[in-house]
């Protein structure tokens, strides 16, 4: 209550134009996680072979769910803002349990299709950042339990446990939009995307990372000087 306090005023004294472009550039993300997930989906036309499920999968998991599940808690660009926080925390689990479903079936599907024709797994950059990708979510995923079930986490608080936990949840999505990226620099992309359309494909990704670090630094710097 005393941090949504804090944070009520500062948002009063700070210039409006800093608050409507927060407000701005989260709308925006909102449009562009939608935009770019439902560009893959055209584009890879899930069930026309187990490769298509790949970048279907994985553009859903860490472009909508994902930055969905960090927009929530957003004091500028919250869907349900006026919810109490309790109800946003639920939200964020429910959309982080659907991005660890999408990147787990994303990663078997290309698994499997790599199986069906005889193709060594996990020897490109992609390849590579994708895998510690999908384990990084899954861990941090289960390291989030805790928040939930505060008792499983003895000697430690609850102020602290969040503070790691939106830490190592931002390190993990800025994982995703790298591996987005690099799968935008693959032969199937970019054998149908070209020119301009590949700079506004990849500038997705992109721009979602900078709101994403934006919101969650300028949260924690908050509460610091709270502190202080």
């Amino acid at each position: 209550a005393a941090f949504n306090m804090f944070h009520n005023k500062e948002t009063e004294s700070e210039p409006r134009i800093y608050s409507y472009s927060r407000a701005a550039s989260a709308a925006l993300t909102h449009i562009i996680c939608v935009l770019f997930s439902a560009f893959i989906a055209v584009l890879s036309r899930p069930g026309s072979s187990w490769f298509s499920w790949h970048p279907f999968f994985m553009t859903l998991a860490f472009s909508l769910f994902m930055t969905e599940a960090i927009l929530l808690f957003s004091p500028h660009g919250s869907p349900i803002k006026r919810f109490p926080h309790k109800t946003k925390g639920r939200v964020h689990w429910v959309l982080q349990c659907l991005c660890v479903s999408c990147a787990v079936l994303g990663l078997a599907a290309i698994s499997y299709n790599k199986h069906l024709n005889g193709k060594p797994h996990f020897t490109s950059w992609h390849g590579l950042l994708g895998l510690l990708t999908v384990g990084a979510v899954g861990l941090q995923s289960l390291a989030a339990v805790p928040l939930i079930y505060h008792s499983l986490a003895k000697g430690w608080s609850l102020a602290k446990l969040k503070r790691y936990h939106a830490a190592s949840g931002l390190v993990t999505y800025l994982l995703g939009s790298a591996s987005l990226l690099l799968g935008l620099s693959s032969a199937w992309f970019t054998g149908s995307v070209g020119g301009y359309a590949w700079y506004l494909s990849a500038l997705c990704p992109a721009l979602s990372a900078l709101v994403m670090m934006s919101q969650v630094t300028n949260a924690y710097m908050a509460k610091k000087r709270l502190q202080s």
